[in-house]
């Protein structure tokens, strides 16, 4: 099963070691940014129509993660410095989302 065996905070990045050897490198407003809160994607009704969240990719310019927390065996929830913290990042979002290397 994919988890992170290490987290780190470097520079203005979240690098991830994952137990498959892969390293992921998220910078801080990127990572905000590809939330997957409701604040940030909206939730869909029964029917199917969204409610809330962005049209356009939002910019958190000067964000920090603060610190992150693992939830379960599945997820990483960051804390960030404009107060945001309701998104749980699987480790499979986090895997695909664009990363730099």
């Amino acid at each position: 099963m994919l988890s992170p065996s290490n987290i780190q905070i470097v520079g203005n990045e979240v690098a991830i070691a994952w137990s498959d050897g892969q390293e992921s490198y998220f910078n801080f407003e990127e990572l905000r940014a590809a939330s997957p809160s409701a604040e940030n994607q909206g939730e869909r009704d029964i029917l199917g129509v969204r409610h809330g969240g962005h049209d356009t990719t939002p910019r958190f310019e000067g964000v920090l993660v603060l610190r992150w927390h693992l939830v379960g065996n599945y997820a990483i929830r960051f804390d960030f410095s404009d107060g945001h913290n309701s998104g749980l990042y699987s480790y499979d979002y986090l895997r695909a989302l664009p990363r730099h290397s």
